[in-house]
């Protein structure tokens, strides 16, 4: 008599309205927005969610950041009559305390997240990892989902450069660096883009002896001008910058790590050593495990590939956040991907036609001071036409500014001869909460005189907005047309 057991039959495949795959930024706007309009939806995801997710690091590097400017602002707390004790310049930094203090900020958003939130709000989690297996069916585990339409948003991850040797040394990303309960005594970090610039600072201002290098300039793709202001802040706070610098290989040694660069012969020139390293050259789309091919979907080292609509080449598949390349290329953070799950959800549940506009997504790093911008940059726009006009207003023209000792920093416009907003740069403190009125001027297509007629509260940092849209202005004072006609009306009392 046989004792085998048939095995468990297969669950009855799901068939919900919308099948998101990837519980980061991206996927968790969309699956929450699309439930709260009623329609069924199932969310796959295999590691964490959330805050918790690997995608979340941006909410720890904020955090971390807070850390530094409160140290710092300490240091320079005489500048305002103030003294913090003697010597003043030695701040003490626990930084276990401050991994704990990281730690509780992602803790106390992860419920707003959780599988158990989700659930309420109507959407059906499954813990598990997502493939697909046909044009129309995703396996999640042993569960086959029909969905009316898939959206991929599985998000990146941190990529090293083929460096030789780094895949021998232990090096520290943007996602690992906030589980480090030590300060790193000594950090080299590799990149200057956003993510290594925004870590560097904060971990400067918080007692490491910081060097960054860099294969070309600090902040490449940033307003030249701008660059310029974060490359003196990050002086000021004691990073060296080794731009145009070429890594030979890295290597560990006794206590930490060591990057050799060349001189300009080609010849190994220069060490660099370390007790750490921070790798921050880009980012990985996490696409490989999803069998895009089974599905009928193409991409690339870029991603996803996808239309302006954000559709794949499988019409029933879209692909969001970190790991849409093709016609979603651009730069990627959390807001554009809260962008990009608004359109495809107007398309999927409302057949509205969408197309993702990447000038329309604003861009920060998240240093001090900041730095924001929107639409085009000035070097942009002269490329597409010679006849633009470039607004600008320092902050040191700002009583709000001065008050504070924050005189660093300017916003500049770029706008058309009739005054349409192109596009809008602001470096200074808070510049990512001043980009936001400039974002809706580029995505509405208004102009630097909607903007300049706006009554703002004073003093505050936003008045230096509306001052350089106001400098549009300027040139029309100086026309003698404009004299006559003001000293004709004079007559008349």
């Amino acid at each position: 008599m046989s004792t085998t057991t048939a095995p468990a039959p297969r669950p009855a495949p799901l068939t919900p309205d919308i099948c998101v795959i990837g519980a980061g930024a991206a996927g968790l706007s969309l699956a929450t927005a699309a439930a709260a309009f009623g329609v069924r939806v199932v969310l796959v995801e295999h590691g964490s969610m959330g805050a918790g997710h690997p995608n979340a690091g941006s909410v720890s590097a904020r955090a971390l950041s807070a850390a530094g400017a409160r140290a710092q602002a300490l240091r320079e707390a005489g500048r305002f009559g103030i003294s913090a004790g003697e010597p003043q310049v030695n701040v003490q930094v626990n930084y276990a305390q401050v991994h704990d203090h990281v730690q509780r900020v992602v803790a106390a958003i992860a419920p707003n997240d959780s599988a158990e939130r989700l659930g309420a709000l109507g959407v059906h989690v499954i813990r598990s990892e997502a493939r697909f297996i046909s044009r129309s069916t995703v396996m999640a585990g042993d569960q086959a989902i029909k969905a009316r339409r898939f959206v991929i948003a599985t998000g990146s991850r941190p990529s090293a450069p083929p460096l030789p040797g780094l895949d021998a040394v232990p090096f520290l990303t943007s996602e690992s660096l906030f589980s480090l309960t030590r300060r790193p005594e000594r950090l080299l970090v590799l990149g200057a883009g956003s993510t290594g610039v925004e870590l560097a600072q904060a971990m400067a201002r918080l007692g490491s002896t910081v060097s960054i290098v860099e294969a070309g300039s600090l902040l490449l793709d940033a307003d030249p001008e701008a660059a310029l202001i974060l490359r003196r802040a990050l002086l000021r706070d004691g990073i060296t910058l080794h731009e145009q610098a070429r890594v030979l290989r890295a290597e560990t040694i006794k206590g930490g790590v060591r990057l050799m660069l060349a001189g300009p012969d080609g010849e190994a020139d220069h060490k660099l050593d370390g007790t750490h390293l921070l790798v921050a050259t880009g980012r990985t789309p996490n696409i490989e495990a999803l069998d895009l091919e089974l599905g009928g979907i193409n991409s690339n080292t870029g991603g996803v590939i996808v239309d302006k609509g954000l559709r794949t080449g499988n019409r029933r598949v879209f692909a969001i956040g970190d790991c849409a390349g093709g016609a979603a290329g651009g730069p990627h953070s959390s807001h554009a991907g809260h962008e990009q799950a608004g359109l495809v959800l107007r398309n999927a549940l409302f057949r509205l036609p969408v197309r993702t506009n990447a000038t329309a997504i604003p861009r920060v790093t998240y240093c001090h001071p900041e730095l924001a911008s929107v639409g085009l940059t000035e070097a942009e726009a002269r490329k597409r036409s010679a006849a633009i006009t470039i607004l600008r207003w320092p902050y040191a023209e700002n009583d709000r500014a001065q008050a504070e000792h924050e005189t660093d920093g300017f916003v500049k416009l770029v706008a058309d001869r009739r005054g349409r907003v192109l596009g809008a740069t602001i470096v200074g403190v808070g510049a990512g909460e001043l980009i936001a009125p400039w974002c809706m001027a580029v995505r509405k297509g208004l102009t630097v005189q909607d903007m300049a007629g706006l009554a703002l509260p004073y003093p505050t940092f936003s008045e230096a907005s509306k001052r350089a849209a106001m400098s549009f202005y300027a040139p029309m004072a100086a026309k003698p047309g404009i004299r006559r006609l003001i000293g004709f009306l004079s007559r008349f009392g």
